[in-house]
């Protein structure tokens, strides 16, 4: 499987804002390597650099040294930047920045009409796109009409619009409420899974990095963890370490585990949890949990 995206020895650097102030370092020196198809959660506490990285995907941010490639295309290359950002969507935090129009579709369409794609296609790409994210029955309606879950899946729905091969979230269901979250993780995770696009999720929710094939740890603007939710989420000390948690389950797995009972602490999800937790006490009476959000059966 090819790389979508490569970055060499990225380093990046915030000019100072004021006489007073210093420049601020934030990427120290990321190498990273994506292949097409993959579904990739960056996790990070705020300062980590995560959110700075997303932007040098999609070529907002360039390099203060190093160097990233997206699809062949490397960023710092003016002359391709329209075709880096129609191999690489971005889907910001707040849905509300990323709508400019007064009716979903029209919005849904905007980047499609400033790219000159004929009437035809564009009306096919639309309502394919509104039909990917279910909001299609919402094509007419005012995007002020719709909760913050279904802004942030129109916003979602322009982008697959464009076709891209990669989809860079940069914490996109962090002002969402429960089922807002549920309903955008669903839509990405079925981009992924249906149209082999690839994933890149900025966040910092572990129940939604666990969803993800592979998840990204960032500390001080450096990789710290890579590898298998599993593998990464076993790590609980570490991740403890630089100020993240781990999913629920995965903590009472690890907690046992100290304890002295034998339970795997790659536990991360409610179901294995159970089923451990039967193995290792035997079949007692259990009352199994209402399904997670985050379940696939849901998605």
């Amino acid at each position: 499987m090819d790389n979508i995206i490569e970055i060499r020895d990225l380093h990046f650097t915030y000019p100072a804002e004021d006489e007073d102030s210093q420049p601020a370092e934030v990427l120290k020196g990321i190498d990273l390597d994506i292949k097409k198809g993959e579904s990739v959660a960056v996790l990070g506490h705020n300062g980590s650099g995560k959110s700075t990285l997303a932007k040098h995907l999609n070529a907002i941010l360039l390099p203060t040294s190093g160097k990233v490639t997206v699809n062949g295309i490397d960023t710092a290359d003016e002359s391709r930047l329209f075709e880096l950002r129609q191999s690489a969507g971005m889907v910001f935090q707040n849905p509300d920045n990323q709508i400019v129009s007064s009716i979903v579709e029209e919005d849904v369409a905007f980047a499609l009409e400033n790219l000159g794609v004929p009437y035809e296609e564009m009306r096919k790409r639309v309502d394919d796109a509104l039909r990917a994210v279910n909001m299609y029955e919402y094509r007419l309606h005012s995007p002020s009409q719709l909760s913050g879950g279904q802004k942030q899946r129109v916003a979602i729905a322009g982008v697959i619009a464009m076709e891209p091969e990669c989809m860079i979230l940069d914490e996109p269901t962090a002002m969402l409420d429960p089922q807002g979250r549920k309903e955008v993780l669903a839509t990405v995770q079925k981009m992924n899974r249906e149209k082999g696009m690839t994933i890149v999720l900025i966040t910092h929710y572990m129940e939604e990095a666990a969803q993800c094939g592979r998840v990204v740890v960032m500390d001080k603007g450096r990789v710290v963890l890579d590898g298998k939710p599993e593998k990464v989420f076993s790590q609980v000390e570490t991740l403890k370490s630089i100020g993240l948690d781990v999913p629920q389950v995965t903590e009472l797995a690890w907690e046992l585990e100290q304890a002295g009972f034998s339970i795997s602490p790659e536990t991360i999800s409610e179901e294995e949890c159970v089923e451990a937790l039967m193995r290792l006490f035997g079949r007692l009476p259990v009352n199994l949990p209402a399904q997670s959000n985050y379940t696939d059966k849901e998605q």
